[in-house]
């Protein structure tokens, strides 16, 4: 059987310079601090990764304007193997 495609939303909030990140619909969370400013979304029961917020995102863009963002995490969160 096919696993079904999920939507990756991403809403942006100017005023506060935060960027929401959703694997499907935004959905009741526990949140765990990556790094300074990085938050990662856990289902509660399952601790698979189900979003991001990134605090201060057009900031950390004008900070290094020609490479690309990444944020370290371990891989287990995506899959629930890391509580």
């Amino acid at each position: 059987m096919a696993e079904q495609a999920i939507e990756f939303k991403l809403k942006y909030d100017a005023t506060a310079d935060v960027l929401y990140c959703s694997l499907g619909e935004p959905r009741e969370a526990i949140s765990e601090e990556n790094e300074e400013g990085v938050i990662i979304r856990k289902d509660p029961e399952t601790h698979q990764m189900v979003g991001m917020t990134v605090i201060d995102f057009a900031k950390r863009f004008a900070e290094r304007p020609d490479s690309s963002l990444s944020f370290p995490f371990n891989p287990g969160v995506l899959s629930g193997t890391h509580a």
